[in-house]
């Protein structure tokens, strides 16, 4: 059984797609550790989760987003890890995203481990968040986007997280990394099987569209508030925000700004974690997860966990149309796509999916095993 060292920059209360990988391999044997990024340090410090075991890392108060100091952080983060692997050097370093394959790279190098890269997600275009036409950050960003396709060349397995559909007009991220002479296997973001509270078929009295997840962008919820004031007063929903991020305080004034403008129900709350999940989704309607386009990776190939995550409970999600994950929504009917900007059809949506009840029929069970078998074959 390998001994495996997973590695993400943020602190894994929750990550449900890094806790679900390291899950399935430390079902089969192998002794699972992942090194996580505490940057508010508010999390403990180390902690047991289902055999798995999550070390994080309390090395200073740093921000997500793209500023200098959440640089300076991730390279704080990096040189502790490398010394903390390089002490014990574990038989396989798995890299969750692009910021983490400096390590694995070096570890590779330096001790002949494996190296797996797992891309959730195009990382180079969070450079571009807040002024995607600033050319100094598009510079920024190409440099970025070079040095991780070429260190994703070296890895032993590289896993993503979207592909296109069969006889679909929209490409994934395994088509991305195809089309830059990289090989890749896919597996989606969908949660494991069991059991969960269904959304009930019908529902008396109001209604709630929630978002749970990370708060990066304002204009979502600009976008959210300016489609609920086109809904008739006596049918406007209650809204549901929870989550931590990079622009929640921006956020979170608006949201309490419109609610009493618009007369409805607002319940913010912080970050959260696997366990109080079906708590935040006992009465949920709707859930929303529409994003700026100009974040590069959302036409890409982006889709997101909380789309899958809503589905498991019966619920539909509102996505961005022209888009993987606008198609996939339509595809298995849990959710609907609608066109970036356009409020009244943001409005209609929302309204059309509040009696709907999503069924995810796809649990992704054959992807997971498909991925521990690539695993198991490295060793």
């Amino acid at each position: 059984m390998a001994s495996v060292a997973m590695v993400v920059t943020n602190a894994c209360a929750p990550d449900p797609r890094v806790m679900r990988s390291a899950e399935l391999l430390g079902q089969k044997g192998h002794t699972v550790t992942i090194h996580a990024f505490d940057r508010t340090q508010d999390a403990p410090m180390s902690e047991m989760v289902n055999g798995v075991r999550i070390m994080r890392y309390h090395i200073g108060s740093y921000p997500y987003g793209a500023k200098l100091a959440t640089v300076r952080g991730l390279r704080a983060f990096s040189k502790v890890v490398l010394s903390t692997l390089q002490a014990k050097p574990p038989e396989c370093v798995y890299c969750h995203d692009a910021d983490t394959l400096s390590i694995g790279v070096k570890m590779a190098r330096q001790t002949g481990c494996k190296l797996i890269y797992d891309m959730h997600d195009l990382q180079h275009t969070w450079a571009l968040m807040g002024k995607p036409n600033s050319l100094p950050r598009r510079l920024i960003a190409k440099r970025m986007e070079r040095k991780a396709l070429n260190w994703a060349k070296m890895a032993d397995l590289v896993i993503t997280s979207s592909g296109s559909l069969a006889g679909s007009v929209h490409s994934g991220f395994k088509e991305y990394l195809a089309n830059n002479g990289i090989k890749s296997m896919v597996v989606e973001n969908r949660p494991k099987q069991g059991e969960r509270a269904q959304k009930p078929a019908a529902k008396e009295g109001g209604w709630t569209v929630a978002y749970i997840g990370r708060v990066r962008e304002l204009e979502s919820f600009q976008l959210l508030t300016a489609a609920i004031e086109l809904i008739a007063p006596e049918q406007r929903p209650s809204l549901k925000i929870a989550g931590d991020g990079t622009a929640v305080e921006d956020v979170h004034t608006h949201l309490l700004s419109a609610a009493a403008r618009l007369g409805i129900h607002l319940n913010l709350s912080g970050s959260f974690t696997n366990e109080t999940l079906p708590t935040l989704m006992q009465d949920v309607d709707v859930m929303y997860a529409l994003y700026p386009p100009h974040r590069g990776n959302i036409l890409n190939g982006a889709l997101p966990v909380k789309m899958f995550d809503a589905a498991s409970y019966g619920v539909p999600t509102i996505v961005n149309s022209d888009c993987l994950m606008g198609e996939l929504a339509t595809l298995e009917e849990i959710g609907a796509p609608v066109a970036w900007d356009k409020p009244q059809e943001l409005a209609d949506a929302l309204v059309s999916q509040r009696h709907k009840v999503a069924v995810l029929t796809q649990l992704g069970i054959e992807q997971q095993t498909d991925f521990v078998q690539a695993f198991e074959a490295l060793f």
